[in-house]
């Protein structure tokens, strides 16, 4: 295919900038401030962190105005910024048991250990408009949420460590140990400096993943739980919350906290299928920045899928699901298609206007 550069224009481009301007700030309403989209429009900044690849609400709220709520361009704009930061280090390794818990449930078992948290969730609500939001009283609302603040304060607080549920079926040896795509032992892999091959490492798998799209990533697993697939998923457990990040001082050695990320995690139970070995269950893990429930399950139904030694669909198909869920690149090849292909397409006019000559041509020669 081939390409070639178009000229001019320059000033039609600069306009388009400009209009689109004027699609995002020219209503009557009042501009929305950064500091605004990040605490009211949450779920929308942690899908943007999750798919640019970088921890940062203030700059994920900033790409989301920019983008006019696209989410996906917003998360290109971020994963473009992050590419012109220096990288100072890798964080220590992080036991998620000790996450600081705002949300935990679990599908395969009513009571676990240090209970279940339903959290901040509308899971157990009616999807209904609600018309109040649309003379939403800041006063009334800021009031209501000090009332409740004030009315869970007396509570005992929480655990600092919360047992991992799929422990119960790992001791009763009801869970099996994933074996490496290679079949030998695999390096750790970064994604974002290292190209993606096949059989992918476990760390690139969980990599691509955890960054992938999470509309393209519900797709796939969801025809895959729908029987296009093997896996038939049990919620073990599902978390959400802030894990510390360690980071060993470069200079004196030592191990600090440097922070805390929200994070939403996911592990899957599925029963390996019965083909004469022994019964027992396989895990799938997600594990996503921010508050992304969704995608956090969605990532763990793929990772169980694309463990099965014998791809019998594509949601199973390790190269095909890797390749196909980052939405930056799924999006960029497709939005290229709105770029100029004259050349391109003037060659395939010209070879079917040569077809249809020669068929009239081959049907009357006397024409």
């Amino acid at each position: 295919m081939g390409y070639v550069a178009v000229r001019g224009g320059a000033a039609a481009i600069e306009n388009a900038a400009q209009f689109s301007l004027v699609r995002r700030a020219g209503g009557d309403s009042n501009l929305l401030e950064p500091a605004q989209i990040r605490d009211q429009l949450h779920f929308a900044v942690d899908r943007v962190m999750g798919e640019g690849s970088l921890y940062a609400p203030d700059l994920a709220a900033l790409a989301f105005k920019q983008a006019a709520g696209d989410t996906l361009e917003a998360a290109f704009i971020l994963r473009a910024y992050r590419t012109t930061l220096p990288r100072l280090g890798y964080a220590e390794p992080i036991a998620t048991d000790a996450m600081r818990l705002i949300r935990r449930i679990s599908a395969a078992f009513k009571d676990i250990p240090g209970g279940q948290l339903l959290g901040p969730t509308s899971d157990y609500t009616l999807r209904l408009l609600d018309f109040d939001l649309q003379a939403e009283s800041s006063a009334r609302t800021r009031e209501a949420v000090a009332q409740l603040l004030k009315d869970t304060a007396p509570l005992a607080p929480l655990p600092e460590r919360f047992p991992k549920v799929v422990e119960m079926l790992r001791r009763e040896g009801l869970l099996a140990p994933r074996p490496a795509s290679s079949g030998k032992e695999e390096p750790l892999v970064d994604i974002t400096r290292q190209a993606l091959t096949f059989p992918a490492a476990r760390s690139a798998q969980l990599q691509s993943l955890a960054r992938g799209e999470t509309g393209g990533m519900l797709a796939l697993a969801y025809s895959n739980m729908r029987g296009y697939g093997s896996v038939h998923p049990v919620i073990g457990e599902l978390r959400v919350g802030y894990l510390p990040v360690p980071y060993k001082n470069p200079v004196s050695g030592v191990v600090e906290t440097i922070g805390e990320i929200l994070v939403t995690e996911a592990e899957v139970i599925s029963r390996i299928a019965d083909d004469g070995g022994p019964a027992v269950f396989s895990l799938g893990y997600g594990l996503c920045f921010g508050h992304n429930e969704t995608k956090a399950i969605a990532m763990a139904v793929l990772d169980r899928a694309i463990a099965a030694p014998e791809p019998a669909a594509p949601s199973e198909d390790q190269e095909f699901v890797l390749t196909h869920v980052d939405g930056i690149e799924s999006m960029g090849f497709c939005n290229h298609y709105k770029l100029p292909h004259y050349v391109t397409f003037q060659s395939e006019l010209d070879r079917l206007r040569n077809i249809q000559a020669e068929e009239t041509s081959a049907r009357d020669p006397l024409s």
